[in-house]
């Protein structure tokens, strides 16, 4: 009979997030995450031969939970709403970009490695499609300037959550503010 695991995938890839954004591709080890997990080194070992399949692993998992979070952005029909939602979702996800750019640090040096390496490009073009729709809508409604390209916008909303809370303003006030900036600009109405 095998031995059961003491730690859930939840657990695994929730460690593993949290590693990766403290310590960053170089300085995420088995042993970091063994220690949080509170298991040994060799538990790992399992089942991931090396830290890249684990990292791999869990970004197919973190962008297919962003990604089933994304597609519900259908389900408003107004682009107002599909705004707001998507708003919340980036607020919500806001370490998506940093821990995309982590993945690109992992080396693909097998076929395994190569097709979940491929699989991860397919989610990330799914999503900038799905943006871009979004944008093809709020021309569509007239909410968006038409003469602005559209990757130019999509480009703008991602990169607005990259932007720390530094003077950790409550979230909601945080969350209205964007929507104001990205909807409005910074400008007040007498310019």
């Amino acid at each position: 009979m095998a031995r059961e695991r003491k730690f859930s995938d939840e657990d695994l890839f929730l460690a593993t997030k949290e590693l990766l954004l403290n310590h960053g591709y170089e300085g995420f080890t088995f042993g970091l995450l063994a220690e949080r997990l509170k298991v040994s080194r060799s538990a790992l070992y399992k089942y991931f031969g090396n830290k890249e399949e684990l990292i791999m692993e869990f970004m197919m998992y973190e962008m297919d939970q962003f990604m089933d979070k994304l597609r519900k952005i259908d389900d408003y029909d107004d682009f107002e709403d599909q705004f707001n939602y998507l708003l919340e979702l980036m607020m919500s996800h806001r370490n998506i970009h940093q821990l995309i750019e982590i993945g690109r640090h992992v080396p693909v040096n097998n076929k395994k490695m190569e097709e979940k390496n491929k699989k991860l490009d397919g989610l990330h073009l799914n999503m900038y499609q799905s943006l871009v729709g979004f944008v093809g809508l709020g021309k569509k409604e007239g909410k968006l300037k038409p003469h602005i390209p559209d990757t130019l916008i999509v480009g703008y909303i991602l990169q607005s959550f990259l932007v720390p809370n530094l003077a950790q303003i409550p979230h909601s006030e945080w969350v209205q503010s964007m929507k104001e900036i990205i909807r409005d600009g910074m400008f007040t109405d007498d310019n």
